[in-house]
């Protein structure tokens, strides 16, 4: 049962400004035909290039998998006193939030935020830019993530991934929508036996955009919380999913009754990470009951006054702990690994 309350967290001026501008900006590019106005959209979205000069210790670079579909990801290096050859640093393959629908991985979010993750978890860091909806549907984000994971696997020692990068200690992670598609990807590595390097060996989820047809205690009474609303949730999962299907699609309600059994399935180890005024949480703790059911390896990690989208301001305590959360989360699973 759920213990949230219906008050405000309290909000810095300049995390408040974003998230009411981000807001608006997903809001005003919303239509009621369920398309959206790209050319408002990717206007209110500042976009950031990559830059080979290091920023605060991490180079970054693009790299093209496929443009027949526009299907690339920004590579994030730490910087030559981190990534040295004697150096051996995890590989994270990252895939943003923004509902499946808005955002990209050079928006300044996601930049901002993989840069961060380089350089002080010490890692190279994957950033896809898979296709959107409503434009693009269920699988194509699925299909996109799985094969920058092959692209990787494939061709990365022999065209970008510097020489020190351990594929064998690969991470998946994503915030929110990235999240999902996280999961769905690593449920199908566990069923693919044909990766060469990679060995995916945990999973990082922050504050995963899952749902259902049910309506959640969280959803009912955290209302007026920045981003997420029942509504524009709705919104998302309509324009996502394919024609006809709802909210307790496998892909939304991933241990729903229509989700398949993933107990015998091959899994890495996860964390997730919920805010307490977030009105997905309730779906999120079902997700970790539902691995933990499922025999997963799964640890929960609750920040009581935490908002969706808190760990994109340094500002907030509760970003810097994910941090620590997450290198902590990094360095066990990589011990453990180092130990078979």
């Amino acid at each position: 049962m759920s213990t949230v309350t219906p008050k405000s967290p309290a909000l810095p001026w300049k995390a408040r400004l974003f998230l009411t501008t981000f807001t608006f900006a997903v809001d005003a590019s919303r239509r009621s035909n369920g398309t959206i106005n790209r050319f408002l959209s990717n206007f209110l979205d500042l976009k950031v290039s990559p830059s080979k000069k290091p920023i605060n210790g991490v180079t970054s670079l693009d790299v093209t998998v496929d443009p027949s579909r526009n299907l690339w990801f920004r590579l994030y290096i730490p910087a030559a006193e981190v990534s040295g050859s004697h150096v051996s640093l995890p590989v994270i393959i990252f895939f943003h939030g923004g509902g499946f629908a808005f955002l990209a991985a050079d928006s300044k979010p996601s930049d901002d935020f993989c840069r961060r993750l380089a350089g002080e978890l010490r890692a190279v860091v994957v950033s896809v830019n898979y296709r959107l909806s409503p434009e693009h549907r269920y699988p194509c984000q699925y299909e996109d993530g799985f094969d920058v994971l092959k692209f990787v696997d494939e061709r990365g020692f022999d065209e970008f991934l510097p020489v020190n990068a351990d594929l064998s200690r690969c991470f998946l992670a994503g915030d929110s929508a990235g999240s999902n598609l996280a999961h769905h990807v690593a449920v199908k590595v566990g069923g693919y036996d044909q990766l060469r390097e990679v060995k995916v060996i945990g999973l990082m989820a922050i504050q995963p955009f899952f749902g259902g047809e049910e309506r959640t205690e969280s959803e009912m009474k955290l209302v007026g919380m920045p981003i997420i609303s029942v509504e524009r949730t709705d919104w998302l999962w309509k324009a996502f999913l394919p024609e006809g299907a709802d909210r307790d699609h496998p892909v939304v309600n991933v241990f729903g009754p229509k989700s398949a059994d993933i107990s015998g399935v091959k899994f890495p180890a996860t964390v997730v990470f919920v805010g307490g005024f977030d009105p997905l949480q309730d779906w999120q703790k079902r997700y970790y009951e539902g691995l933990k059911k499922s025999g997963k390896e799964v640890h929960l990690i609750e920040y009581p006054n935490a908002t969706h989208g808190f760990y994109a301001f340094q500002e907030f305590p509760e970003s810097s702990l994910l941090i620590t959360e997450l290198r902590a989360f990094l360095e066990k699973q990589s011990a453990k690994k180092s130990m078979i």
